[in-house]
């Protein structure tokens, strides 16, 4: 397959690394390469299986609009953009294309997030929960999009409140704490990446799927499928 990475910071250098490991043919573009936008024109997304965009939160919306307007489908890992989610999801509809985003591709990751939901619901026994998330001193948002991720699990699987706290320290490439706290007992959930390569494989591998479809879909809903 053709790919195009969106951003050559650690993540998206490393997907292009990834996919160019399993046998596609990749081509990059820096965020000063592509302001606003602007160089997703046809005859660069001419022939694109899939666009994957680990820019900024302030890059990625102008990033999607082009991509979808061209028919090319977008695999989006970059977060912080989730309060334009319901006009991206009616572009996507409108335009009969294809988005798949994540706030986190590691596939670990993702069944961690099963691992939350199922446990949920003990949060309405007396226990209070709590996120600690963890990562490097350049991440730009704040709390991450995993922790968000889980936050929301942990709220619609129970009804209750949970806080997240954010910790952003030298070169931490990210770890998540849940911990439900109890007057007679404690449930710790950790995720810590040792490396950002889960994280790549799991986006180079959403761009495999991707291919042939239409619609709007979150990571997690397709991880059993690779």
């Amino acid at each position: 397959m053709k790919f195009l990475v969106l951003g050559r910071g650690k993540t998206g250098a490393l997907v292009a690394e990834v996919a160019k490991g399993r046998q596609h043919d990749v081509h990059s573009l820096a965020s000063q390469e592509n302001q606003d936008g602007r160089a997703l024109i046809p005859a660069t997304l001419k022939e694109i299986d899939a666009v994957i965009d680990f820019t900024t939160p302030h890059a990625v919306i102008a990033n999607i609009i082009r991509c979808v307007e061209a028919g090319v489908p977008v695999v989006v890992g970059t977060t912080g953009w989730y309060q334009h989610m319901e006009k991206v999801r009616e572009l996507v509809s409108e335009r009969k294309g294809v988005l798949l985003y994540g706030s986190n591709f590691s596939v670990g990751m993702n069944f961690f997030f099963k691992a939350i939901q199922a446990i949920a619901p003990v949060l309405k026994h007396g226990y209070r929960g709590n996120i600690v998330e963890r990562h490097h001193a350049h991440k730009k948002d704040k709390p991450s999009g995993t922790a968000v991720t889980i936050q929301k699990l942990l709220e619609s699987g129970s009804g209750e409140k949970v806080e997240i706290a954010s910790v952003r320290e030298g070169e931490t490439v990210g770890m998540h704490l849940v911990m439900m706290d109890s007057p007679t007992d404690t449930i710790l959930f950790t995720h810590d990446a040792k490396s950002r390569v889960g994280f790549a494989e799991g986006a180079v591998r959403a761009a495999e799927w991707i291919k042939g479809k239409t619609g709007f879909y979150e990571f997690p809903e397709i991880v059993d499928q690779l």
